[in-house]
This record gives structure tokens, sequence and C-alpha cells, in this order.
């Protein structure tokens, strides 16, 4: 219908279900506020500023887009030919775009969940490295020989993560071989002494020390004990060289595989004779 002044109005629409659009939006817009104040607290150290910022955005907007569209009919607006159009759009930009999709849910999965965080020593998908970013659509690996991979975030999601740091300790293992002829007592001994020694070689768990198996050409001695994470390179390389020298300081032999040959002829002599 027109009104005194030819404006095309709608007899639906009345001053209730003006104020009742006012009130919804205002409620949808606390909301959205509350809602993104949270999310930015819980994500403050998870992720960067920027990326948190686009989150928080998307989340808002998308609660006032919500509220809006569920009080069009309050205002006489037939949105069903824009949404049918806006659905057939939708379907082929899904199609085209489902890696994008992925990558971005993923992301958000990952931000959310927290199985990484930057500055981890990580491993996935055969790649190992810090993380030096984590994107809504990637994260940014540094290997340990100072490649730089970007991972799109639907790999990181559905693959096995192994994360290095998260715990605060990691156990160390050597298999170390003696001479038969040396005393593994002794040795054992020697061993724990060059641990008792080392400040990092963590007391509990208890180190582990013990004759494991005995080998073609030595006596092995299996080692175990727990480092802190932060540290545990280090000291995998420094109390493996401090035993080596400890051994060999107390006249401990530390063997290379030894094989005896017998030739047929000199066997055939020696019988002969």
């Amino acid at each position: 219908m027109l009104d005194v002044l030819g404006y095309e109005v709608y007899e639906g629409v009345t001053v209730r279900n003006t104020l009742t659009v006012v009130v919804v939006m205002a409620v949808a817009v606390f909301i959205a506020k509350v809602v993104t104040m949270n999310i930015r607290r819980a994500l403050a150290d998870k992720v960067r500023r920027d990326q948190l910022e686009i989150v928080a955005k998307v989340v808002y907007y998308g609660i006032i887009v919500i509220a809006f569209l569920g009080v069009t009919p309050l205002l006489g607006l037939n949105l069903s030919g824009l949404l049918v159009a806006g659905g057939i759009a939708g379907i082929v930009i899904g199609f085209a775009s489902q890696s994008v999709v992925s990558n971005f849910v993923s992301g958000l999965f990952l931000l959310w969940e927290r199985p990484i965080k930057i500055g981890d020593a990580i491993q996935v998908e055969g790649i190992s490295g810090i993380v030096e970013d984590i994107h809504v659509m990637s994260t940014v690996v540094r290997t340990f020989d100072g490649l730089y991979v970007r991972i799109p975030n639907e790999k990181m999601f559905t693959s096995n993560i192994i994360n290095y740091v998260t715990n605060v300790a990691r156990r160390i293992e050597y298999v170390i071989g003696i001479s038969y002829d040396d005393d593994a007592n002794k040795a054992i001994e020697i061993i724990k002494g060059v641990l008792e020694s080392e400040p990092f070689a963590l007391k509990e768990p208890n180190p582990d020390v013990f004759v494991d198996s005995l080998g073609d050409s030595s006596v092995n001695i299996v080692v175990r004990f727990w480092a802190p994470a932060s540290e545990w390179y280090n000291v995998k390389k420094r109390v493996l060289w401090r035993i080596k020298v400890e051994l060999e300081k107390n006249g401990i032999t530390i063997p290379f595989p030894q094989r005896v040959v017998w030739f047929a002829n000199e066997v055939r002599v020696k019988s002969s004779s």
C-alpha cells in the first residue's frame, strides 16, 4: 500500500514490530560484544593479535547478521528469493572452496584445542622443526636445518602431531657396549657416577642402568634417565661423551664389531696333520 506521501510500506509493519526489532538488535549487539570479549580473553596468549581480531570480528558480525535475519519478517521483508539465490551461490562457492573452508575450520579448532603453540618443537607428516607461526589457514614450521614449511591446517588437524616439548621432561636412552673381558658391574657404577654428577639428569624418575643383552662383540648396557625437555638435546650429547671418557679413563673398553673368519684350506691342512 502507499502512504500519504506516496512511499511503499507493508501492512504488517507496526510500531510494536519496530520496537521488537530494535530491542532484538540491541540484545544481539550486547551478546556479540560479550562473546567477542570472552574470545579475546581466552585466546589472548594463544594466537597473534591480528589473527585474534579477525576471529573476533567474524564472530561479532556473524551474531548480528543472524539476529537481523531473524527479525526481517517483522519488517515485512521477504528474503525468500534472496535466500534461494544465495543458497545456489553458496553451493557453487562451497564446491569451489572446500579446501579453503576446511583449512579455516581446522585452523579455528587448532587455535581452540591448542595442541601446539609458537616455539614448540614438533613433528607432523614427516616434517620436524620449530613452530614459527599459526595462521587461521596454515601453520609455518621452521625445520631444524633452517627451511620454512607452510603446512595447511587441515593436514595439521587430521595428522598425528608429535610435540617434543609439551611435557616438562623427556627420557634419554643409550645402548653402550663394553668388552667381554671388562667388569660390567664396574662399568655400571662409573655410568651411574656420571649421571649423578650431571645437574640436568633428574633424580625422579630414577635413572636406570643395567645389562640388557649379550651381543656378538660386546656386553650391551642400557642407560635410561630423564632430563628437562628444554635441555634434552644438550644433555644427551654431553652425557654420552662424558660416559665414553670416564669408561676409557677407568680401563673399560668400548669394542668395535669383530668377526673370526675360517678358511677352508687351513681347516683341511690342520685336519690332515
